[in-house]
């Protein structure tokens, strides 16, 4: 058997059909050709925003047989895994940080495989190839993000180092309406959250739910700027620009997004993204031009809530970090990442920098079960 292992540039050097036909027994959004061509298509995902695609691919007779989302990245933004204190550890010591290699969906905090293959046993190939890689180029370290945890656990038998993290999802427990999902907490938090609903509808706020059968690109448009907005706000650029959403919306049919649109008076004024996955709905961005009590929680959490609901979705993942997400039913769930590193003496610094991290989250997810507003019977 021949096998050919190359570094791609662009996941446009894959066909699609090729891409499709033989790796196409995974289901996610984001893992697909679709969603990583979009990226790089519009121009959202290249070198100038520090997202050098640098995929691996193996192939067996000219047929795809295993790919790997690679990037080389000479910064650490859009990744939600925070870096920069080993950035300067290395730095300091006269040796390069960047560019590092990452494995991960840009700008996407989601749980997903991170190598797609045919057979699993060239997930060790795939490992193998990219740590010779990075003692020829003398790359420090790789990083994996958000791998499905079945990977996660297998990477540690190839040295890499586990960092462990955190997420709040949302666990639909056969509720048949949002009422049921109510009677899970006590009867403070119940209030809580009915009074904020309330308030929003007193404003004469009203929503309606855009999927992949009615929305159309002038909806994109829309809440394009909403987006953007919210970058602007910050004094920031947004990482995706208006091409991605339209190569999202050509794609639609595989990508399957949910926008949820807040309107007043007939007119839109927020929106909240969506993709819907096999038994997840992700959150992944939002917008608006008023800064309105409670709309936020409304348009990002209920909305989104009420949707799985009523569509029969086992989780709701609304993307990483935000206690206020306990208060509303977000349960906490650990989410962890992996990193490789090349040299003894930063490998072994960095596993230290783990192990103290790891005690001080394991302390943090304790204090968040104890202080949510979930009655007991109802908890993970």
């Amino acid at each position: 058997m021949t096998i050919k292992n190359k570094f791609l540039n662009s996941i446009s050097d894959i066909p699609i059909n090729d891409f499709k036909e033989n790796l196409n027994g995974y289901r996610s959004p984001f893992m697909s050709y679709e969603f990583l061509d979009a990226l790089e298509r519009s121009g959202s995902v290249n070198a100038s925003t520090g997202w050098q695609p640098f995929h691996f691919a193996s192939f067996n007779k000219d047929k795809l047989n295993s790919f790997m989302p690679l990037y080389l990245k000479n910064n650490s933004q859009g990744e939600f895994i925070f870096d920069h204190q080993w950035s300067y550890a290395l730095n300091r010591t006269n040796r390069n940080y960047y560019p590092k290699l990452l494995s991960a969906i840009p700008f996407t905090p989601c749980e997903t495989k991170k190598i797609i293959t045919k057979h699993t046993s060239n997930q060790e190939h795939c490992i193998d190839i990219t740590k010779e890689l990075m003692e020829e180029k003398n790359i420090e370290t790789w990083h994996i993000l958000f791998p499905n945890q079945d990977f996660g656990e297998h990477l540690l038998s190839h040295g890499f180092i586990k960092r462990n993290g955190y997420r709040f999802v949302w666990n639909n427990k056969k509720y048949d309406e949002f009422d049921d999902y109510l009677n899970i907490f006590t009867s403070r938090q119940r209030k809580n959250i009915k009074t904020e609903r309330k308030k929003i509808k007193e404003l004469g706020i009203t929503f309606i739910t855009k999927d992949s059968n009615t929305i159309t690109e002038s909806d994109w448009d829309e809440f394009y700027l909403f987006y953007k907005n919210t970058y602007t706000e910050r004094m920031q650029a947004p990482y995706l620009n208006n091409d991605f959403f339209k190569l999202v919306h050509k794609h639609k049919d595989t990508l399957k997004p949910v926008i949820f649109f807040a309107e007043y008076e007939n007119k839109k004024i927020a929106g909240s993204l969506c993709f819907q996955g096999e038994n997840t709905l992700y959150g992944r961005h939002w917008g608006s031009f008023d800064n309105i009590d409670n709309l936020h929680f409304e348009c990002c959490y209920y909305q989104g809530i009420d949707y799985c609901i009523k569509n029969n979705i086992q989780f709701f993942d609304p993307g990483v970090q935000g206690e206020h997400k306990i208060r509303r039913g977000f349960e906490p769930r650990t989410c962890d990442s992996y990193h490789f590193i090349l040299k003894k003496d930063f490998r072994d610094a960095i596993k230290k920098f783990c192990y103290e991290e790891s005690k001080s989250i394991e302390n943090y997810l304790q204090a968040c079960q104890e202080y949510t507003p979930i009655k007991k019977e109802y908890r993970i």
